[in-house]
């Protein structure tokens, strides 16, 4: 005899009415937690979801049988994982959830879903979506980033505690130059900090920028810190990831939560608090209660009336850095086309001219 199947259970969310289905199936098996679990999560963190989400196209990472031991990601090489990225909007898409064209490297274009209210969220995550990844841009202008983000990633040898202590020196350099970064763990070992900026820079600006600031970063902290896109010349150090900012490359919004046994998520962080705090301590069953005692800390970001910098002192670092030091353009990403001024994309140890 068939096991019986649990009903579906309908949930009010801001005057929608969204279905979750199976709403006792397992996500997260090591935590006990569960689909509805996951959905309920979302909404108990809702004004911080949404606002990391509004009026922004946004890929959808599903996991829809859970996050299991041994569940893997889908690939462009294998797809035959257990979950999988999902970058055009859905098909049977309720009529409230609202999509914005975007244009890859390759120059084809998709429809994103663009959340606009908090039961596009409900929705996503009764199809899988753990983890949201909005793009740098808002629906108004899709080739003009709005943040610039910065992700601090740890190199094998080093953690979280490592990128702790790069962050204040990202930050002194922000200020030094007029900016202000809003700082989250990654929800992994990382940390990302998120800056707002005019919308009236293109995504190659906006990432040289980036560049130019992980230099400077680079050069404070010689043996913390690097810019290397190779892994083999990284070393055991923090690895500024540049092309986070280049086209359709995105970072885990706020609030997302991670693929990973204890379900943890990104969370939004004080910077006085960061030296006091690990990631593990933000998890789908710690961080409603966190949210309900000090509210959106990303909550500038969203704001209508926020703050909103110039990358033009960066732009000017970038400028003096080619100038003075012949610093040129780093590598994109592989699956990119060849990039104007781009530097030879061949890893060190094979390239045969570097060798001679």
């Amino acid at each position: 005899m068939a096991p019986t199947k649990t009903p579906a259970v309908e949930l009010d969310v801001q005057g929608r009415t969204v279905r979750v289905s199976s709403p006792d199936k397992v996500y997260f098996p090591a935590r006990g937690l569960t689909k509805l679990d996951v959905v309920e999560y979302f909404l108990s963190v809702g004004d911080g979801i949404l606002g990391a989400l509004i009026e922004r196209p946004t890929t959808l990472e599903r996991w829809p049988k859970g996050v299991f031991e041994g569940a893997k990601m889908a690939t462009r090489a294998d797809s035959t994982g257990d979950a999988f990225y999902q970058k055009r909007v859905p098909q049977g898409a309720p009529e409230y959830v609202e999509t914005a064209r975007i244009a890859f490297p390759s120059g084809r274009t998709a429809d994103e879903v663009c959340p606009t209210e908090l039961a596009v969220v409900a929705w996503a995550a009764n199809l899988g979506t753990i983890t949201f990844h909005p793009w740098p841009v808002s629906r108004a202008d899709v080739e003009a980033p709005d943040q610039m983000r910065i992700d601090l990633d740890p190199q094998p040898g080093t953690d979280f505690t490592d990128a702790v202590r790069v962050a204040p020196v990202v930050r002194e350099v922000l200020q030094e130059l007029g900016l202000e970064g809003w700082p989250k763990t990654s929800g992994g070992r990382g940390l990302h900090i998120f800056v707002p900026i005019e919308p009236r820079w293109t995504f190659t600006q906006a990432r040289r920028a980036t560049i130019a600031l992980g230099r400077e970063v680079e050069r404070r902290l010689p043996e913390q810190v690097t810019v290397h896109w190779w892994k083999e010349e990284r070393g055991r150090k923090i690895f500024i990831d540049y092309n986070q900012m280049a086209r359709d490359r995105t970072i885990a919004s706020a609030y997302s939560v991670r693929a990973n046994q204890r379900a943890t998520v990104s969370a939004p962080l004080r910077w006085d608090e960061l030296t006091s705090v690990h990631p593990d301590d933000f998890d789908v069953t710690t961080m409603p209660a966190r949210f309900a005692e000090v509210g959106d800390l990303f909550a500038p970001l969203s704001a209508v009336d926020g703050p909103a910098y110039s990358i033009r002192p960066l732009l000017d670092l970038a400028d003096k850095d080619e100038r003075d030091h012949g610093h040129q353009d780093l590598p994109y990403p592989p699956e990119y086309p060849k990039m104007p001024g781009e530097p030879k994309r061949v890893q060190p140890s094979k390239d045969r001219d570097r060798a001679r």
